[in-house]
């Protein structure tokens, strides 16, 4: 009844924390959209966040974050999520503010506060994934991420300007003389401390994956390729930049990037704390590499192509593409099974494994008639393959069926 009742009542916090942050954002976004704000007052609002990408980045860490609070209330990195996408809603919520003048001092007082979701970041690395610290060890670590984000919160909060307005904007609850120069300093050395504290977040996370389970281990490397994936993608954006150049494909570019990566770590985190086709992670990480790898080849057999045939055999250009396409086309079912198998091999080796035996099992088959022989095979194919607590095979015969 008690768990009942937890539940009940967590379902009703995580979901109103939620609401709020959706209301937030959704009345913001609508209203900068409608009325956008001058440049000046844009460029002193400090808000560095475009509005698609911070969309994206609130709506994901909140949902993700009631989800888990809901149904994991004891584990605290659902409350983290919730967390920042609140303080970045309230950021956001800051620019809508700003647009009146009897408010828009206090929109510039709030719009440091989207930074503080990153801050809850760190305790995110330092929890996840069961919602406790590795060691006692990490408990320093901790207490110095605590007292980073609690200095750098009260430096925004006191200090004689607003530290993150460029130009800065007198702060309407900021400390002048020397106390107003200790505020100052607390912003810079809270913001240093959380960096350092964030890797060694990071580390932690190595710790935790030399020492982890199978479970474990899973849960981490959902969060692993979430990151893997953004650095990826943030790299092939600014390689794209250099090519295209600055502009607005470019920029829409980036804000895309930003977008599938803000919402990807914590997709990442909610699939690993509830355990949802966890083990899926490996399959994943395979077809990823897999593909990957077949669109860099297929990609260098298509523009060699296309200059063999153009500066070499003086084809037109557009036969040139067409032949270049096909055989891009032609090659690309070959090259993805062989480069798939070889993937398999190295980084899903339970797939890989288990499909070489159900091989081996075919082949043994054709040519064994007795059913004992096969029932016995069958039995130990299964039990290497899946490793199953229990295995039992029911055989259907015909006067079964009549």
């Amino acid at each position: 009844m008690r768990q009942g009742v937890a539940t009940g009542a967590a379902f009703w916090r995580a979901w109103s924390i939620w609401a709020v942050t959706i209301a937030l954002t959704a009345t913001a976004i609508s209203y900068d959209a409608l009325h956008p704000l001058p440049a000046r007052l844009a460029e002193q609002s400090g808000n560095g966040l475009d509005m698609v990408v911070g969309l994206t980045f609130i709506v994901a860490f909140a949902t993700v974050g009631a989800l888990l609070a809901w149904k994991k209330p004891g584990n605290p990195i659902g409350w983290l999520l919730s967390g920042s996408g609140l303080a970045d809603a309230l950021g956001g919520f800051s620019q809508l503010l700003i647009h009146f003048p009897q408010t828009r001092t206090l929109g510039h007082w709030l719009g440091w506060t989207w930074l503080l979701g990153l801050g809850l970041c760190v305790f995110v690395g330092l929890l996840f994934p069961a919602g406790s610290l590795p060691s006692r060890r990490w408990r320093p670590v901790a207490w110095a991420a605590g007292a980073g984000l609690a200095g750098w919160i009260l430096g925004n909060a006191f200090a004689p300007t607003i530290v993150t307005a460029d130009p800065p904007v007198p702060n309407p609850v900021g400390v002048t003389g020397v106390p107003g120069k200790i505020f100052t300093a607390m912003v810079g050395g809270g913001a240093a401390l959380m960096a350092v504290t964030g890797l060694a977040a990071v580390l932690s996370l190595v710790f935790r994956y030399r020492k982890a389970q199978a479970a474990e281990r899973a849960q981490l490397r959902w969060l692993v390729y979430a990151g893997a994936l953004i650095v990826v993608a943030f790299l092939a954006s600014t390689l794209a930049e250099k090519v295209v150049g600055p502009g607005a494909t470019a920029t829409n570019l980036q804000n895309a990037v930003s977008s599938g990566g803000g919402a990807l770590v914590p997709v990442a985190i909610g699939v690993a704390v509830l355990r949802y086709r966890l083990y899926d992670i490996d399959r994943i990480i395979s077809r990823t590499l897999a593909y990957a790898i077949v669109t860099g080849l297929l990609i260098g057999v298509y523009a060699g192509s296309v200059l063999l045939a153009t500066e070499v055999l003086r084809f037109r250009t557009p036969v040139a593409v067409a032949a270049a396409t096909l055989a891009a086309a032609a090659l690309f079912t070959p090259v993805r099974r062989w480069v798939q198998s070889r993937v398999d091999r190295r980084f899903n080796r339970a797939r890989y494994d288990a499909d070489q035996i159900a091989a081996a099992f075919a082949t043994r088959l054709k040519d064994t008639v007795d059913l004992g022989s096969v029932r016995d095979d069958l039995t130990g194919i299964v039990s290497r393959a899946l490793e199953p607590t229990h295995v039992s095979v029911w055989i259907s015969r015909p006067q079964d069926r009549g």
